[in-house]
C-alpha cells in the first residue's frame, strides 16, 4: 500500500544541517532534493514502507543473529569509530510527499516520509542506541541523509530499486581482482578448505571471511623485528590496527607488491614480512575468534561485554586489540614458519586482569577509548615482553 493511500502523516525530523541541492531537472519535474546530516536518533522512528529492503536482522527470542557482512561492518564502525561514522557511511535516503523546513528550530516536517535506502544502516543505529545500557558510554553519532520530495509514486519505486542495487568499486575489490589475496586465502584453506576470503564489496554473506579484519589482526601480531616503521628498540605503534581497516589493507597491498618485485626498495624486508602474513594467517583468525569469546572475561564485570547469561559471546574489539598486539612479543619461528608461541609461564588470565585495569583506570571503562590509547598498547606489550624474557631464561 503506497503512502498516498494511507492516512497522511506529518513527522518532525530534527537535523543538524540541511541544504536544497535541487538540480534544474528536479525543478522542471516539480520535485526537490535536500542533503544534510542529523543525529542518528532522528532516524529511529522513520517509516520504511516504500523501501524494497527492510532491516533483515529480526529478533527471534534470545537466539543470536547471524549478521551479514554489511551489518558487521556498520556495527564495527559504530563500536570502534563512532566519530568517523558520518564520513564512512553513505547515509540514508528518505522520500517525502512534502516538506516544511523550519531552519530556526532546525526541524523538517515531513509528510508521509519513508526510508528508501539505508534500512540496514538505520537498523544498526537503533541497535547501537538500544544496547546503550550494556555500555558505559555511547558516543553521539551523526548520519548523512538525502531527502527527495515528490508525490510521484512510480518515481519513488524506481529510486528505491536503483539505490538498493548500486555497487561501489573500492580498494578491496581492486586488491581482490589483482590476485593479491589469493596466496593468503590458499594458506587459510590449508587448515580449512571451505574458508573463502571476501575479495570484493559485493561478497557480503556469511560465506566469506572478513579479509580486512584478518589483516588488522595479523598487522597487530607483527613482531618488533619485522615492524617496518620501527626506528628504535621500542614496542611497535599498533594503535591504528584497531580501527583503520583500510590502512591495514593498503599496507598489505604495498607489502605484497614489494615482496613480488625484486627490484623494489625494501624488497627483502617486504618479502620477510609477507611470509609472516602467510604463516600466521590461520592462527590470527583463530586468536581473534578465541579472544572475542574468551571465558576469562567471565566475572570481570566489564559491562561492554555481550553475554548470554554468564557466557561471554562478544568482547569489543577495543578491548581485545591491545591484547592481540601485546601477543606479538611471542612471535617466533618454529622451523621455517612463524608462530605466536607464548611461553609456558604465560597465562591468558594475567593479561586479561592487566587489560581490565587499563580499561577501567585509563580508558574510563570505554572500549573505544581503550582501542585508541597507545599507552595501553605499550603497557600490555611491556607485560608480555617480560614473560617472553622469563620464558627464554627458563627454557
Amino acid at each position: 500500500m503506497t503512502a498516498t493511500k494511507q492516512r497522511a502523516q506529518r513527522i518532525a525530523f530534527p537535523y543538524n544541517v540541511i541544504r536544497n541541492i535541487s538540480s534544474p531537472e528536479d525543478e522542471k519535474a516539480r520535485r526537490r532534493v535536500y542533503a544534510g546530516n542529523a543525529s542518528a536518533e532522528a532516524y529511529r522512528e522513520l517509516p520504511e514502507d516504500e523501501n524494497v529492503r527492510t532491516y533483515i536482522v529480526t529478533a527471534e527470542g534470545k537466539k543470536r543473529q547471524r549478521l551479514t557482512d554489511v551489518h558487521r561492518r556498520i556495527r564495527d564502525t559504530l563500536a570502534n569509530e563512532p566519530e568517523e561514522f558520518v564520513i564512512l557511511n553513505s547515509g540514508i535516503v528518505i522520500v517525502a510527499r512534502d516538506v516544511e523546513v523550519d531552519d530556526k528550530e532546525k526541524v523538517a516536517y515531513l509528510r508521509n516520509p519513508s526510508i528508501i535506502n539505508g534500512s540496514q544502516t538505520r537498523g544498526e543505529l537503533n541497535h547501537y542506541f538500544d544496547t546503550r545500557d550494556e555500555r558505559s558510554q555511547t558516543f553521539p553519532v551523526s548520519c548523512k541523509f538525502e531527502l527527495v520530495v515528490t508525490d510521484d509514486d512510480d518515481l519513488i519505486g524506481e529510486i528505491s530499486i536503483a539505490r538498493n542495487f548500486q555497487n561501489d568499486v573500492a580498494t578491496l575489490s581492486i586488491v581482490g581482482r589483482k590476485g593479491i589475496l589469493d596466496e593468503l586465502e590458499a594458506r587459510l584453506q590449508e587448515d580449512d578448505p571451505d574458508l573463502q576470503l571476501r575479495k570484493s564489496e559485493t561478497q557480503r554473506s556469511d560465506d566469506y571471511f572478513d579479509t580486512e579484519k584478518l589483516l588488522q589482526v595479523i598487522t597487530a601480531l607483527v613482531p618488533s623485528e619485522l615492524w617496518p616503521k620501527l626506528k628504535e628498540a621500542d614496542d611497535p605503534k599498533k594503535v591504528y590496527t584497531y580501527s583503520m581497516k583500510s590502512k591495514c589493507l593498503k599496507e598489505f597491498r604495498d607489502i605484497y607488491n614489494k615482496a613480488k618485485d625484486s627490484t623494489s626498495d625494501g624488497h627483502e624486508q617486504a618479502k620477510a614480512l609477507y611470509k609472516f602474513y602467510l604463516d600466521v594467517a590461520p592462527q590470527a583468525q583463530a586468536l581473534y575468534e578465541k579472544w572475542k569469546i574468551h571465558p576469562g572475561f567471565e566475572g570481570t564485570g566489564i559491562r561492554a561485554i555481550e553475554r548470554d547469561g554468564r557466557k561471554v559471546v562478544d568482547v569489543p574489539d577495543g578491548i581485545i586489540f591491545p591484547i592481540l598486539a601485546s601477543l606479538s612479543a611471542f612471535a617466533k619461528k618454529a622451523g621455517s614458519k612463524w608462530r605466536i608461541s607464548p611461553p609456558a609461564v604465560f597465562s591468558d588470565i594475567e593479561i586479561i586482569h592487566a587489560a581490565k585495569a587499563q580499561y577501567m583506570n585509563v580508558a574510563h571503562s570505554n572500549p573505544w577509548n581503550m582501542g585508541k590509547n597507545q599507552a595501553i598498547y605499550s603497557s600490555l606489550f611491556q607485560i608480555t615482553n617480560i614473560y617472553k624474557k622469563v620464558g627464554a631464561a627458563t627454557s
